[in-house]
This record gives C-alpha cells, sequence and structure tokens, in this order.
C-alpha cells in the first residue's frame, strides 16, 4: 500500500504525456514475448515463434506482435520493394487509410513525400474524402488504397478522383477484398444498417463483395490494369515464414504518359 500511495504521489507531478509513456511501455514489450525463428514481419524485420490471431474468423498466425501488420500488408510491402521504385525514386505518395504499419515504415523514408488521409484515423496527416480528394490534378506519382473501396458507397466516384490525382506514368495500387465465386459484384443500396450489411457482405462497414468484375471497374475509371500473382511466384518456404495469403493478388494501376 505504502509503494502504491507513493507511485500515486508521483504521478501528480508527471506530465500526463509523459505519464501516458510510461504506462504504455509495457504494452509495446508484449511483442518480446513472442520472438522465435518461425515467422517474420518484414516491416520491423524481427523473427517470432508465431504471429497473433486477428479478425472476424480468428485467422490464426495473422497479425505481427509489434506493429500489427496482416498478410495482405505483408504482400504489399515485399511487392513493393522488390517489383517497384518505391524504395528508391523520389516519390509524392498518397496513402488511403494506411496501416500503422506503413505509417510508421513510410513517414521515415527520405525519398517519398508521403501524404496518409482518411476520414476518420486521427493518426494521419490529413482528413480528407476519397470522394473528394483536395488536391490538383496529376499532383502524385504513386497511390496505395489498400482494402479501402468495399467501404465506399461511390467507389465509381472514388476511383475517378484517384485517377485525377495521379501524374500521368504514374502508379496506383488499389486492392480491395474479392470473392472470385461472383462472377459480378454484389451490391444493395438499399442494404444500410449495420447488421444487414454483416449479413449481406460480411462486416458492418462494408457496402459490396466485389466479383471478378473489379478489374471493369477499374479500367472504367481510366487505369491500365495489371494483375499480378506476386504470391505466387514465392515459393512455400517464404510464403509461410512471412504470413502471406496466396490466394491474394497485386492489382497494380498504371496511367499512360502524355
Amino acid at each position: 500500500m505504502k509503494i502504491f500511495n507513493k507511485f500515486l504521489n508521483i504521478k501528480e507531478h508527471i506530465p500526463l504525456t509523459v505519464y501516458s509513456k510510461i504506462t504504455q511501455f509495457p504494452s509495446k514489450l508484449k511483442y518480446l514475448l513472442y520472438l522465435g525463428k518461425n515467422k517474420c514481419c518484414p516491416f520491423c524485420g524481427k523473427y517470432y515463434r508465431k504471429f497473433l490471431i486477428y479478425g472476424y474468423s480468428k485467422r490464426l498466425n495473422t497479425a505481427c506482435p509489434k506493429d500489427y501488420s496482416l498478410e495482405r500488408h505483408r504482400l504489399l510491402w515485399l511487392y513493393l520493394k522488390y517489383k517497384t521504385s518505391f524504395f528508391h525514386d523520389n516519390l509524392k505518395v498518397l496513402h488511403f487509410a494506411p496501416q500503422y504499419c506503413f505509417l510508421k515504415a513510410c513517414s521515415t523514408m527520405p525519398n517519398l513525400e508521403y501524404i496518409s488521409a482518411d476520414l476518420y484515423k486521427p493518426e494521419v496527416k490529413l482528413k480528407m474524402d476519397i470522394t473528394e480528394i483536395t488536391f490538383s490534378d496529376k499532383y502524385f506519382n504513386v497511390i496505395l488504397c489498400n482494402h479501402v473501396l468495399e467501404h465506399v458507397i461511390d467507389d465509381e466516384k472514388a476511383l475517378s478522383e484517384l485517377f485525377r490525382v495521379l501524374k500521368p506514368g504514374g502508379w496506383a495500387i488499389i486492392q480491395s477484398a474479392i470473392d472470385s465465386s461472383l462472377e459480378k459484384t454484389y451490391e444493395d443500396k438499399t442494404i444500410i444498417t449495420d447488421e444487414e450489411r454483416k449479413r449481406a457482405f460480411g462486416q458492418r462497414d462494408h457496402v459490396r463483395i466485389y466479383g471478378d468484375d473489379y478489374i471493369d471497374r477499374l479500367e472504367k475509371a481510366g487505369f491500365i490494369v495489371k494483375v499480378e500473382d506476386y504470391a505466387g511466384s514465392l515459393n512455400n518456404e517464404l510464403i509461410k515464414i512471412y504470413g502471406l495469403n496466396q490466394d491474394e493478388k497485386i492489382y497494380f494501376c498504371s496511367k499512360l504518359k502524355e
């Protein structure tokens, strides 16, 4: 009790911002309990016994214990590193709804003018609606939009805006959750409640399930689309150690030079 009382007295003299960091410190070190040799996160570069369980379906070996990267994030990061100039060229990059792992890594890359944007996430640089992008035409060299469009009611307008602000010769990676068993995208604008959307689309904040016509929507916006089976090009050992989804494809969308 005496120790606890002393702690309370000390707390009164510590600025709130400093106290918050002190109390968060143990939780930031929890990843140390998972260190091992079986899994590797390409963001933090650390090896783990296993990844964390994540998602509605409780997927095993999914989230990195340190930066919470998921399968799709690690796949995209590896693709950017080994198949693009993202790590080398001086680029203006727009990233919608970036995950913590990307924010942490990209914000410190000296070759990037990295603009993070979202309507709701407080940690991004700009609060911005993807259907009303507040930048001039042909501003960005690269756009990253990873599993965003299934949340956007007017995805056609969003894609039009992404195309508008991309420079000729620039490229975008526009990923979405896709059900390859569907020939056409399933959406119904009369479905508006959280529970209805969860039953129809799998999540309360999803407004559609994309099908095999996803590429048609990207091309309709003006993009030249190349679907890359990057995960399929990796050997089984790499897929296992990085915890990748072998079925996820990369939708590489480019804009013709003028």
